[in-house]
């Protein structure tokens, strides 16, 4: 059936979440208008409002909620309007969103994405409510099919695989993204080059677990080959990726990076703690000792690497002895930087159920603890970069000062500059550091 042209009319999406998350969006978007919907500038004048959200925290669903509370004001006012709810938590919930917000005009999981010029075309005959959650391997291998209505000429986001096979006991994506399921090294060349041709000049490889990738193919294939594949493409000055796992990462992987002229001189390797015991609790499937061999592997490889990190403080059952582990790590390894959260029960998994739950205050202790250690770290190691010239690809103008100008390292680095005429947005230009701060860096074009 030949969806129906609906020109004239304008989308406007709402996203909650991970990298993979604004991703989908953008295929959304691509979605919409291939059947001739435009974006709004704002929520207000739009016809169709699709939310694409995510259920990792509860307070990610609680805002979802409480968007859908306003939606539905809007929509007293234009009964004509679509709501509908796509990503994580439409998956988790399913049709009991509708049961509890019965303003909401269709549901759709991560899967899904390629039905929904159907699923307007129907909403829109008022077909009634659609659900669609179950899941579809085959939708995950011909993402380079969708148009993707992407925020940047530049930046490119490229999901890789979908699901994750691992079972973390605090995480909610193996129950609502399923399985791990990879694209075909064809298909993801096929869209790097069509970007390339584009004049694209960064990419970053979207999965849970991209160390995981290719495994679900039982033919041998992984991360490695891909990066290998990636490599022979041209166009492409970087190749981004996220997010890494231990448990997986081979050293013929950190080979293939360290090999590679694109790959960049970024890791972001969660780590989640840093006593043995609590990584078998959150079943991690790895050590402090194997982290730590892996990492000295990668910073022997490539000894210029900016390494990050995901810690998680306040999980049930840990000691003040766990927590003290987790600081001399800190102090040991010396990540550039650390994301720290404090560890929230998420109805579902096994860790919710878990005894020993650790009291608000004690959480928020140890995850000031945690970011008073690394922040001395952070900086002490971006001061170290004074002086020296690195080469960013501009991304733009400041929040705060139009007149100053930022762009990345391939470290992930930002450096704020004074704008200089003639400067661009995807730029490729050399700059130096002068001032190290916690955060950011600041400095000067050369």
């Amino acid at each position: 059936m030949e969806t129906e042209r609906l020109n004239g009319k304008k989308y406007f999406t709402l996203t909650y979440g991970c990298q993979m998350n604004e991703s989908d969006t953008e295929r959304i978007n691509g979605q919409l208008e291939e059947i001739g919907y435009e974006p709004a500038a704002r929520l207000e004048d739009a016809d169709i409002v699709i939310m694409n959200t995510c259920s990792v925290r509860q307070n990610a669903e609680e805002k979802v909620y409480g968007k859908i509370g306003e939606i539905k004001k809007l929509k007293d006012k234009n009964p004509h309007m679509l709501l509908g709810i796509a990503g994580c938590m439409a998956q988790e919930n399913k049709g009991k969103l509708i049961e509890r917000m019965p303003v909401i005009d269709f549901v759709i999981g991560p899967y899904h994405i390629h039905d929904l010029k159907d699923i307007i075309s129907r909403e829109n005959a008022r077909g009634g409510h659609v659900v669609k959650t179950e899941r579809n391997p085959h939708s995950v291998s011909d993402y380079s099919e969708l148009r993707a209505v992407r925020k940047s000429k530049i930046f490119a986001w490229i999901p890789i695989m979908q699901g994750c096979n691992k079972f973390c006991t605090y995480c909610i994506v193996p129950y609502v993204r399923g399985r791990e399921i990879s694209r075909t090294i064809d298909d993801i060349c096929k869209e790097i080059k069509s970007l390339a041709a584009e004049g694209y000049k960064e990419i970053t490889l979207l999965g849970q677990n991209v160390n995981s990738y290719g495994l679900d193919f039982r033919n041998g294939t992984n991360f490695a080959d891909l990066i290998r594949a990636i490599d022979e493409i041209d166009g492409i000055e970087r190749v981004r990726y996220m997010t890494s796992h231990p448990r997986d990462m081979t050293f013929d992987m950190v080979d293939a990076m360290a090999a590679s002229p694109k790959v960049v001189r970024h890791m972001h390797l969660p780590v989640q703690h840093g006593s043995n015991d609590m990584l078998k609790r959150m079943n991690r499937g790895y050590t402090i000792e194997h982290f730590k061999e892996l990492l000295a592997y990668v910073r022997e490889k490539m000894p210029d690497i900016a390494v990050t990190t995901d810690l998680i403080t306040g999980f049930p059952g840990e000691t003040e002895e766990m927590h003290q582990e987790t600081l001399n790590l800190l102090k040991e390894v010396r990540f550039d930087s650390a994301y720290t959260f404090i560890y929230s029960p998420r109805t579902g998994t096994p860790a919710a159920r878990m005894e020993d739950q650790i009291d608000d205050a004690t959480k928020h202790r140890r995850l000031q603890e945690l970011m008073d250690t690394e922040n001395v770290i952070s900086l002490e190691l971006n001061k170290a970069m004074e002086g020296k010239i690195h080469e960013i690809i501009v991304e733009g103008p400041s929040k705060q000062d139009e007149n100053i100008w930022y762009g990345r390292t391939s470290s992930n680095k930002m450096i704020l500059f004074p704008y200089k005429d003639g400067i661009q947005v995807g730029d490729t230009v050399a700059a130096r550091v002068n001032v190290g701060q916690t955060w950011v860096l600041k400095g000067e074009l050369v």
